[in-house]
């Protein structure tokens, strides 16, 4: 649950972010953000939320 809170406020941050410099318009925008909500309720979610947590935590695992 921390990891999906956290990608949220990044995705968030991110999707603020694209808005302000005009790279996406508001009405697209809106569209990949439904999609997204759509994409999550299907039999996909789960699947999904499992890949983003493996790349959370091979990242995390990453030695610099």
């Amino acid at each position: 649950m921390v990891v999906s809170a956290s990608l949220a406020v990044v995705f968030g941050i991110a999707t603020v972010f694209l808005f302000r410099s005009r790279v996406v318009r508001a009405l697209p925008g809106l569209t990949l953000i439904l999609f997204g909500f759509t994409l999550a309720s299907t039999g996909l979610g789960p699947t999904i939320s499992r890949l983003l947590t493996g790349l959370v935590q091979l990242v995390s695992g990453i030695r610099v």
